[in-house]
């Protein structure tokens, strides 16, 4: 099989999943991509982020980032809180707390969905080789938080390991 055949076939593929799993999540959340990212990146945050952290963890700049915060408090979704000196975080409201595990049930229909047509070998397989490209894709990003804005964190780690964290625990950060 040729690498330009199987790179072609994982664009379609990864292409189409994404975008059944954001229109569902999207739609579930009323809120565009970033914020829909910007919501589980808070999920699954112990303590608020600051505007900037939250921007760099979903791919956005400091201004882009500052706008969905504002859109995001609009709908009532986050709020800030000051902090020592002039530092402000950014916490979910209960409702962006519902929300965000809203955006992941919506996430994840689609793909289990897709990964269904799949037996439970090929799943495994699948599985073994998705943690091995995510390993790669990791060393082309480098950052375990932007790779995975979208993720249900709960699911990755339940008997097993993720192998995004593990990437980044093995690069030192």
């Amino acid at each position: 099989m040729h690498t330009e055949r199987v790179a072609n076939l994982l664009g379609a593929t990864a292409l189409a999943v994404t975008d059944l799993a954001l229109t569902d999540a999207t739609e579930a959340g009323g809120v565009s991509t970033s914020g829909a990212a910007a919501i589980v990146v808070l999920s699954a945050s112990s303590a608020g982020l600051s505007v900037t952290e939250l921007g760099k963890r979903v791919g956005l700049s400091q201004s882009a980032a500052a706008r969905m915060v504002d859109s995001l408090e609009a709908k009532r979704m986050v709020a800030r809180r000051t902090g020592p000196g002039r530092s402000v975080s950014v916490d979910l409201t209960p409702a962006g707390r519902r929300t965000g595990r809203a955006l992941l049930a919506a996430r994840a229909a689609p793909l289990n969905g897709a990964v269904a047509v799949l037996d439970e070998d090929e799943q495994e397989t699948l599985a073994a080789l998705l943690a091995k490209l995510l390993t790669g894709l990791y060393g082309e990003i480098g950052s375990a938080e932007l790779l995975c804005r979208m993720c249900d964190r709960a699911s990755c780690v339940r008997d097993a390991t993720c192998p995004v964290g593990q990437a980044e625990r093995d690069r030192g950060h």
